[in-house]
């Protein structure tokens, strides 16, 4: 299988890592797990939405290979001053310890004992290097890295799971019991289902995934991802636990007052809406207004999909952009860097639509640009980011990004 130039940039710095660091990988196999870009319902899952995205091509790329022993090494090409990760299968520090909560190493040692936790026999440790390409903050770095430590571990212990769901639940176990990170399910999922040219589209009544591919005679168009050059900190640190929280506090109040909802998504009839909104709009406005985005949403939610399968990419792009006013407005997720990304995009040509992507308050906003308005885009960006965010400049970037497959493996690489 042929590498493309980001894939063969990413296996020469595991190559020279390896060497560097004495982590035996050769022979082994490589795991790369894509990003994600999602459609709608953004915050949805958390709040019990459907959900439609699609895997993007920046990468985690883990290449590993057992070791006879029952010890984990590795090492990260993006975090080197951490040096190599190394311990003991069944020895980890415990659940969100503060020694641990700055290095990249967490998340091993969160795959490793969640997997131990839910009854996986691992007996094979394993030699590893990784580098990836992500951009920090909107396009799921985190679930990346926890799905390819997990898919490796169950690989170089013989493990098969038959239901692939299962895995997104572990995943998604790392980041909030380990980690302490309260992410949803909306990423995991982007990124283990995504199939290349297709759109995924999950239901969580049913835990079903359906392919959709986009209906032909559709504007050719690109994902583009607006990088502000801004640190997040994760998200048990942001405004997204907040908002977490807040609608969390929304449903409980609602089910003391006799509505029969587990989730605010379960809130899909107007009049049903209406009545909550009269009975609490000035009691809990701002959890009312967490609601109107998700109300809102979700209806729009529907007009999205069905556009999508008809190649009607405008329509997609106005119900995109429209999102983003109201994450930014009723949701209140939104960041400044990420808000001057969508002001800028705006207003240029062939740009369908545009808002922030991923957890809020920093890292990347995204777009849907027609294909022949990219350089014109590309270029508004690096004249106008810099000029607004001077703190930032040199520090953003714009990826054009293509729809891929969640997960690939290598062999014959190393």
């Amino acid at each position: 299988m042929e590498l493309t130039k980001d894939g063969q940039n990413a296996l020469g710095k595991i190559l020279k890592s390896a060497i560097d660091n004495a982590v035996d990988i050769k022979g082994g196999r490589i795991r790369r797990t894509s990003s994600r870009f999602c459609l709608g319902v953004e915050h949805g899952d958390y709040n019990g939405t459907e959900l439609f995205g699609v895997g993007t091509d920046r990468f985690i790329w883990l290449a590993y290979k057992p070791n006879g022993t029952k010890k984990i090494r590795l090492f990260s090409a993006n975090f080197p001053d951490d040096g190599v990760i190394e311990f003991e299968l069944g020895n980890v520090p415990e659940p969100k310890s503060p020694d641990i909560a700055r290095t990249w190493g967490r998340f091993a040692y969160g795959v490793e004992y969640i997997l131990r936790r839910e009854g996986y026999k691992l007996s094979q440790g394993i030699d590893g290097v990784l580098y990836g390409n992500i951009p920090g903050g909107g396009m799921s770095r985190s679930a990346s890295l926890s799905l390819n430590l997990i898919l490796s571990l169950f690989d170089a212990n013989s493990i098969e799971v038959e239901e692939k769901i299962k895995i997104v639940d572990l995943a998604q176990a790392v980041e909030n019991d380990y980690i302490g990170s309260p992410c949803g399910q909306l990423d995991q999922t982007m990124i283990l289902f995504a199939h290349e040219r297709m759109g995924t589209y999950y239901n969580p009544k049913d835990r079903s995934i359906e392919y959709v591919p986009i209906g032909s005679g559709a504007t050719d168009f690109r994902i583009v991802v607006l990088d502000t050059g801004t640190d997040r900190p994760g998200l048990e640190k942001s405004t997204y636990a907040v908002r977490r929280a807040e609608c969390e506090k929304l449903v409980s109040i609602l089910q003391k007052a006799g509505y029969d909802i587990a989730s605010l998504a379960d809130i899909k009839d107007e009049t049903v809406y209406k009545k909550i909104m009269g009975e609490f709009g000035e009691s809990h406005p701002d959890l009312c207004d967490r609601l109107k985005y998700i109300f809102n949403a979700q209806n729009r939610f529907y007009k999205m999909l069905e556009a999508w399968k008809t190649g009607d990419i405008e329509t997609v792009g106005q119900i995109f952009r429209t999102d983003g006013i109201g994450l930014r407005d009723d949701y209140k997720i939104s960041g400044p860097e990420l808000e001057t990304m969508c002001d800028i995009v705006r207003t240029e040509p062939g740009v369908l639509g545009e808002r922030m992507l991923g957890g809020g308050d920093k890292g990347a906003s995204g777009a849907l640009v027609r294909a022949e308005c990219i350089e014109d885009v590309r270029k508004a960006v690096d004249t106008a980011y810099p000029r607004s965010r001077p703190e930032f400049a040199g520090k953003h970037a714009v990826h054009v990004c293509r729809v891929v497959d969640g997960v690939k493996v290598y062999e014959g690489l190393l």
